[in-house]
């Protein structure tokens, strides 16, 4: 696979699912609402996804060392990764219970980073449990922090 689109896959799924799973679990801390937490995924899927694929496209021509087609074969394909990959958290809010969907969600976004992080330190020849282990942590802390954050929202505003 081409570096460039390796480049904006890597990034979009990463940020497709620490994005998506911090807000869901945010908004459903705070609101317990599927239609909120559905529009806040659709809102990442479109809003971010553009945003990301943008920051991409920026930092890559900020680079002297890529082509024009490798700036947008990362832009395309961050943009691509983050959107569809987004949106595959809006099917478990649909069939079940949000809480329920949510729970569903952080593991198909977990075992996602640890299949895609396992890949790239296997690529790597590097440690595929440092690796995957660095990049879980950070996408539990943002899961935990974003919990507390919209039970605060609630209880402040609520």
């Amino acid at each position: 696979m081409k570096h460039s689109i390796k480049t904006g896959i890597s990034f979009g799924l990463t940020s497709g699912i620490i994005t998506t799973l911090g807000l869901m679990v945010g908004l459903n801390s705070g609101t317990h609402s599927k239609l909120v937490v559905i529009g806040g995924i659709l809102t990442i899927a479109i809003a971010d996804a553009f945003s990301d694929a943008l920051g991409i496209h920026v930092s890559e021509e900020s680079e002297d060392r890529h082509t024009a087609k490798e700036i947008w074969q990362s832009t395309a394909s961050t943009f691509l990764a983050k959107f569809i990959f987004a949106l595959t958290f809006i099917i478990p809010v649909l069939i079940f219970s949000l809480s329920l969907a949510v729970i569903i969600s952080v593991i198909w976004g977990l075992a996602v980073l640890s299949l895609m992080s396992y890949a790239l330190a296997k690529e790597q020849n590097k440690s595929a449990g440092k690796i995957i282990f660095e990049h879980l942590i950070i996408a539990v802390i943002v899961i935990i922090a974003t919990h507390y954050v919209g039970k605060l929202i609630s209880l402040t505003f609520g």
